[in-house]
């Protein structure tokens, strides 16, 4: 029998969550009521990583143990603050509208939604073929570790750092780690990977024996680290920081500082955890617009480099408008 709903007050709207004690996490016994209470603890910095980008959702309509849905158009019923943003998917000559969060109300609906991840573009919606974010997302390989993901990103860090761009960590919620950094949105979604790869580049000139920069798996070394550049290609995304991960533990892709490479473990990060952690932290990305870089170097590199604009591996997602 489904639990009577509730309705949750989200600043100045009333957001009615439906059958709110139905089990999403059974390994720890989360409801969907305790991911709204999650994303209420880390409001700020939810809405901070998700603001105007288009967000494609990850719904889980019967909780872990029924089937992900990902859905790029808003679900129907939308109260009508809830904003979206049109985008046009060529491979499908369709247009889909979707979510474009500008206030925490729409972060809480879309959890009423069944909702469990949010993944947005990297860029926004006043400029959706120019990506605002560059994404450096290190994936390990099936005979890698954590401790390789780690000994990558201070590579990673050390080319940043010589660059004077400001890179912002945090782990995937699952086996890898992510390093934002805000860019000047010049560049369209060819462009910004095309750069993306002159980094990941320079990464593996830099440690050969951790890092792959090769696309294809078949062709990897199983114990290498991918620096998945494909990740900046229009309409990939990536879980968004303070985004629940689909995982039995109910982790969360966290922000971390620089200084806790070496000793943060992924799977100590989740809906449990967090929101003590962002009451005591705040929002470890709260200034990234702050630290805005210019691609130029990394575009000397790719022409240095003579790098394609776009190989056999870039083009849309391949999941559907629906």
């Amino acid at each position: 029998m489904a639990s009577p709903a509730v309705e949750i007050e989200v600043e100045s709207r009333v957001v009615r969550v439906s059958n709110p004690d139905r089990v999403y996490f059974p390994e720890i016994g989360a409801t969907k009521l305790d991911l709204v209470e999650y994303y209420l603890a880390v409001g700020d910095g939810i809405v901070n990583a998700l603001w105007e980008r288009p967000c494609m959702l990850h719904r889980f309509p019967k909780g872990l143990d029924g089937d992900k849905v990902h859905q790029k158009r808003l679900p129907a019923g939308a109260p009508d603050w809830v904003e979206t943003v049109q985008l046009f998917f060529p491979r499908w000559k369709r247009t889909a509208d979707e979510l474009c969060v500008t206030e925490l109300a729409s972060v809480i609906w879309a959890v009423q939604m069944s909702t469990v991840e949010f993944h947005p573009w990297n860029s926004r919606r006043g400029a959706t073929e120019q990506p605002d974010e560059w994404r450096i997302d290190l994936d390990p390989g099936p005979a890698s570790t954590y401790d390789d993901i780690r000994r990558v990103a201070h590579v990673a860090h050390e080319v940043l750092d010589e660059l004077g761009a400001v890179g912002y960590p945090k782990t995937s919620g699952s086996k890898g780690l992510h390093v934002y950094v805000r860019i000047k949105p010049e560049l369209d979604h060819k462009g910004v990977r095309r750069a993306a790869l002159a980094f990941a580049r320079e990464v593996e000139r830099r440690a050969p024996q951790l890092v792959t920069t090769t696309w294809w798996k078949k062709d990897r070394d199983p114990a290498a680290v991918f620096v998945d550049y494909n990740q900046n290609a229009r309409d990939h995304t990536i879980a968004a920081a303070y985004s629940v991960r689909g995982l039995p533990d109910a982790r969360v892709s966290t922000p971390i500082r620089w200084d806790e490479i070496d000793d943060a473990d992924p799977r100590d990060f989740t809906i449990r955890t967090v929101p003590a952690r962002f009451a005591e932290l705040g929002d470890l990305h709260h200034d990234i617009d702050d630290h805005v870089f210019d691609l130029a170097p990394l575009v000397a590199w790719a022409d240095r480099d003579d790098l394609p604009d776009e190989g056999d591996e870039g083009g849309e997602s391949a999941e559907g408008a629906e």
